[in-house]
């Protein structure tokens, strides 16, 4: 009788057991209550699939467990490259790269949840893109391929306008910056493109040639209403070597300027 019983304490306690018990699920209801959100980033909650209350920022925050979900938005500054072709007014086509900068409002985070997209992954494609591509076609079908090629940089400005107005009608995102690069053209037409610049050069030359010759032509047009007889009197007289026999009259010693006077000698 005495080999069947077993020492007291041998073993946890019911009670110890309770509260490891306790303390894992305690540990697992805080983990499920807070989340952080990392910087740079917006978080949306949604209680049962809706939306609750405005986006979380950066920083320790607090959720009903097992009820609430969250999920995370970057709103830094994104940059993304599309390729494109399309057609310009003269119907040519034309292929390019264009890199686009911008970023999601946070103030937004949760009207982008509800409407369009439910991760960073849909933005692009379901925002940025259709607008970039609208914009893209809407302002090269306005020139020819000449003025494209030539005017590069004032087109990248206008596509970049074009694109910012596109989205701010739905006001997720801002646009920070568009730039155009890459441009493919087919080679016949670089020929043309080519001396177009330079006849560009050219007319420019011929302009800036023109402008400085009517300077001249003012400035002579002033200096000679400046001569009068007492000033080229002077100037004669501030060049006058001494030896030249005849010298002009004095200036108004008579009308029309008098005799000339006869010098013998020094």
């Amino acid at each position: 009788m005495q080999g069947s019983m077993r020492p007291a304490g041998d073993g946890p306690g019911p009670t110890f057991q309770l509260l490891i018990a306790g303390a894992v699920a305690l540990l697992i209801l805080l983990t499920q209550t807070i989340f952080v959100v990392p910087a740079g980033t917006v978080a949306v909650v949604t209680t049962l699939g809706k939306v609750t209350g405005n986006q979380r920022n950066p920083g320790p925050n607090l959720k009903i467990p097992l009820i609430q979900a969250t999920s995370f938005f970057d709103v830094r500054t994104q940059v993304r490259p599309e390729q494109f072709s399309t057609l310009t007014k003269d119907l040519q086509v034309i292929e390019a790269t264009a890199t686009v900068k911008y970023a999601i409002k946070p103030s937004e985070a949760a009207r982008v949840f509800e409407t369009i997209a439910t991760d960073n992954s849909q933005i692009y494609p379901r925002v940025i893109q259709p607008s970039l591509l609208k914009a893209l076609k809407s302002v090269f079908s306005q020139y020819e391929l000449v003025t494209i090629a030539t005017e590069w940089n004032d087109i990248s400005s206008l596509v970049q306008e074009k694109v910012a107005e596109e989205l701010s009608k739905f006001n997720y995102v801002i646009v920070q910056g568009l730039d155009l690069t890459g441009l493919q053209i087919a080679e016949e037409y670089r020929a043309a493109i080519e001396q177009k610049q330079i006849a560009e050069q050219r007319l420019l030359r011929a302009q800036t040639e023109v402008k400085i010759a009517d300077q001249e032509a003012k400035r002579y047009q002033i200096l000679n209403s400046s001569l009068d007889d007492q000033v080229l009197y002077k100037l004669f007289l501030d060049k006058w070597d001494g030896q030249t026999s005849v010298v002009p009259a004095l200036p108004g010693t008579a009308p029309g300027g008098g005799t000339p006077v006869i010098v013998r000698g020094r």
